[in-house]
């Protein structure tokens, strides 16, 4: 995005870090500049790859501020799949449609990742508000996602 200065910021922090496993989780749990937004500002491309060092650092509970399970919940439940984004700019596009298309590129291997995480995070949950979302998200996209998806391919052999 070029809207405002986060994405920018976002764009600086993350320029050159190109192992995700070996960032600190406290950069991750601030970056950009304390602001705790950068899964909100990445394209789709820099979500999946950096993607599995918020579940890492979320699952040893190493977040305080940082939400991965809003960010793969977000749009896939009940309360927000339906909403528009932005009519003026995006018409009729919902929350669904971005998840959908956010999350169309990972592979079989990485959706069953993910399903495992919101699995986790649903049986650890302490609200039923954010048990309930996990569901939702789970029974709208991310349990058919995992039928459907296609397993990595290897670029080079």
């Amino acid at each position: 995005s070029t809207e405002g200065d986060e994405p920018y910021h976002v764009e600086k922090e993350f320029k050159g870090k190109a192992d995700w496993a070996g960032l600190d989780t406290r950069f991750l749990d601030r970056a950009p500049h304390g602001l705790a937004s950068a899964l909100s500002f990445f394209s789709d491309e820099a979500f999946r790859f950096y993607l599995p060092a918020y579940l890492i650092a979320e699952l040893q509970g190493k977040l305080e501020s940082s939400n991965p399970t809003f960010h793969l919940t977000h749009g896939l439940d009940d309360a927000s799949k339906r909403e528009l984004i932005n009519p003026r700019r995006y018409g009729g596009r919902t929350w669904f449609d971005h998840a959908r298309a956010k999350f169309a590129m990972f592979p079989r291997e990485e959706v069953e990742a993910i399903v495992a995480y919101l699995q986790f995070k649903m049986a650890t949950a302490d609200l039923p508000s954010e048990k309930d979302s996990i569901s939702q998200a789970l029974d709208s996209y991310w349990e058919k996602r995992q039928q459907e998806a296609q397993p990595r391919v290897a670029l080079y052999d």
